[in-house]
């Protein structure tokens, strides 16, 4: 399994300055992050996974789109990886508005209209969330995928902090509390 943190978002850029949350609500991506997601796709086009799972947040969702335009991949998502609550970036885009703007994406398990966390998501909530992705991992849900998600939540599962489209190896039926490894460090991030 492949972990991707998206590319480079409005909020990253405001945030990345100040330390201070922007309140951007579901923030795309800048230019750079596009870019970065161009970039990822020369690592990933060699031996391409057979699906990209991705977070419904926007930023993920379209760093999602560019690899899977690329590499012909489906794409499904699942609120299980969304980032952790903590900013007004993590407040997120309708369900049915995402659909709209994502046509060819699978939102099946989007099962509400406001899909994502009302308030701070504390870690022991998250460290559950990252006990339950693995649990589906070991049963069989995820196999041989690209995993498109965020900064905390690729944090809390693997120990790593990784950057905008950062790529990183990880075996997600390891007991272990991290186990990844980054396999491409994007540049610029």
């Amino acid at each position: 399994m492949l972990l991707i943190r998206h590319g480079q978002s409005e909020f990253n850029v405001v945030y990345g300055e100040t330390r201070q949350d922007p309140g951007i609500r579901d923030p795309k991506l800048t230019a750079m992050g596009r870019q970065q997601a161009l970039q990822a796709n020369k690592t990933l086009k060699p031996n391409p996974p057979d699906q990209i799972v991705s977070s419904p947040y926007w930023r993920a969702l379209e760093t999602a789109t560019i690899i899977a335009d690329i590499l012909h991949l489906p794409i499904t998502v699942t609120p299980l990886i969304a980032e952790r609550a903590m900013f007004d970036c993590d407040i997120g885009t309708t369900a049915s508005r995402l659909q709209r703007e994502f046509p060819n994406v699978d939102f099946m398990t989007l099962d509400k209209e406001v899909w994502w966390r009302d308030g701070e998501e504390d870690l022991e909530s998250l460290n559950l969330r990252c006990q339950q992705f693995r649990s589906h991992c070991k049963a069989g849900l995820y196999k041989d995928v690209i995993v498109v998600s965020h900064w905390g939540f690729i944090g809390a599962l693997t120990n790593i902090r990784p950057k905008n489209c950062d790529i990183i190896h990880f075996d997600p039926t390891s007991d272990h509390p991290g186990g990844g490894k980054v396999v491409y460090h994007c540049d610029p991030c």
